[in-house]
Formats: C-alpha cells, structure tokens, sequence
C-alpha cells in the first residue's frame, strides 16, 4: 500500500476552529479519480484538494477539488489553502502560483505577515458572467423564508459566475438573513425546475451590515451537493464582489468587500472580495484571506 501525506488547514481565519476547513493533498501522483472523490467523501469537509504535477511546466501545479460528492471546476477557499500549504512547504516560496484547474488557470498570490506566510489572494479564472433569473418564491422556499425577506431593488436572484455557478439573492436585513434555514425539498424541485443551473442548485444568500454596500453579511446553503451550509465560500463571494461591482455607478469601478460569513455555524469567517470593472472589458474578481495550520497525517491506499 501506498501512503499519501494531508494536511488541514482553516481557511479565511486567523484562528484554529474558525473559517472554513480544508484538506490538501500535497502530492496526490497515483491516486485515482474514485480514490480522490472516496477520500473526499470520508473527510467530509466543503471541498478535498489534491495536487498533481502541471500540465505546462510553465505553470506549478494542477490541483482538482472535489466535495464530498463531485469535483468542482473551481471553488475560492480550496485554492486559498492550498497556495498556503504549498508556500509553507517550499523553502523559497513564489510571489504567485498558477494552478491549472477544471475551469481554467487560476493565479494564486501569497501573502506574508512578519515574514510568515499567512494567507493567500486569488483571481478568479473567468470573467463575470449572468445567466438565468431565479423567482423569487423560488429562494424563498429553498431558505425557508418569506418572499418579503428577499430584496430586489438592486437586482432579482440570478445565477452568476466567475468560474462555478451560484444562485445569488439579496436578503433584506442580516436578521432575516440570520433566520435561513435550508429546505432539501424545495431545493429538490428548485433543481428540476432550473436544470441547467447545475444540479447542486447552490444558494449564496447575503445582506448589507449597517445599510454599507461594501460590509455584507453571507451565507451559502448546497444541499444537493452534500454542504448543507459552507462556513466560506470564495467563489461565490468573488461571484458576488463581481456581481455588485457591474451594477455600481459609472463605466469604471475597482470596488472591494468586506464579507462575514459563517457567524451562525460558529465557524465565523472574514473574506476579501474585490472586483474591477472597466468600459473596455469584463468584470474580474478577486478573493483573499488568511489560514491557520490544523492537522496533518497520512492515509494508506
């Protein structure tokens, strides 16, 4: 049998048990696609990330990510974490690494804090993109609230993405936020009714703290891919920097978010999310935050 070194690390904290957790395998060569997802699923954590030699030696590194129950194309806190662990490990770190993943290359600049590394900021590997309107009695259901919980005057619930898609809906106060509670039915037949959402029918909920268009509260419930709720979830947060970005005032705006997830699973959460717009070009995000080392171990396959 084989052994294979992992390490978790909780991301989006400066703190052990807060955040979001991760599982990194650093060097992941002979697992296989059925290894991967079963050790994902037997972590049982938001997402699983292996790492594999890149295709282009330009690049570093080729990381999959997986959920407990499927490999996500792209997916914000496992690159976080694993452009941490990686930077820990390498005795003379890079500025960047550039991950080749499912979506496309993602840059992954590291961050230092008295000389240690501590965290990571990444660009998202695609372009602000919107597709379907979701009804609102749809979102409400899917959270357990009312219709009127549910604000609409700065957009209706779409689907937006920067690499993996999110129904993403504004809430009308933190309060109203603070009381959603996943409905697995309704998500059910939220998911046949939106298909082509994709079948996760993933739900990033957030609302404004103090009425500040830059300091949200958020919460993300994907029951259909076996994460009741995420403690943090970048992608859907650069998603929504992105989002809120494009509708602001002006042809051009370079806007950044402070955002607070996770408060009500006490694994609280503090991300960075920023994104750029211009006349001449799409709407590109950015997501970042710190990491704490947790565990570390090997599995015999």
């Amino acid at each position: 049998m084989a052994a294979y070194e992992f390490v978790t690390v909780d991301v989006f904290t400066d703190r052990r048990f807060g955040g979001n957790p991760l599982a990194v395998f650093p060097d992941a060569r002979g697992l296989s696609d059925d290894q991967m997802q079963a050790l994902a699923m037997e972590f049982n954590l938001s997402e699983t990330t292996f790492v594999l030699p890149p295709d282009d030696p330009q690049h570093h590194a080729k990381v999959r990510i997986f959920t407990p129950r499927a490999e996500l194309p792209f997916a914000g806190h496992p690159n976080v974490g694993t452009g941490y662990v990686l930077a820990q490990r390498d005795d003379d770190p890079p500025e960047h690494y550039v991950f080749e993943e499912l979506a496309g290359l993602v840059r992954v600049h590291i961050l230092h804090e008295a000389d240690a590394v501590s965290g990571a900021r990444i660009s998202a590997p695609r372009a602000l993109s919107i597709d379907v309107g979701i009804p609102t009695d749809i979102v409400a259901a899917c959270a357990g609230l009312s219709e009127e919980d549910i604000a609409t005057m700065a957009h209706a619930p779409l689907v937006a993405s920067v690499g993996t898609p999110f129904v993403i809906a504004e809430v009308a106060s933190v309060a109203a936020l603070s009381r959603a509670s996943p409905d697995i039915a309704a998500f059910r037949d939220a998911a046949e009714r939106f298909p082509e959402v994709a079948t996760r029918f993933s739900l990033h909920l957030y609302a404004r703290r103090g009425g500040d268009a830059t300091q949200l509260a958020a919460r993300m419930f994907a029951p259909l891919g076996g994460i009741l709720e995420d403690p943090a979830t970048g992608s859907a947060n650069a998603a929504l920097a992105a989002l809120l970005t494009s509708l602001a005032p002006g042809e051009n705006a370079d806007l950044s978010y402070e955002i607070l997830q996770g408060v009500e699973m006490g694994r609280p959460s503090q991300i960075i999310a920023s994104a750029r717009k211009t006349a001449e070009g799409p709407v590109l995000a950015t997501v970042e935050g710190s990491c704490v080392n947790v565990l570390r171990g090997s599995v015999e396959l």
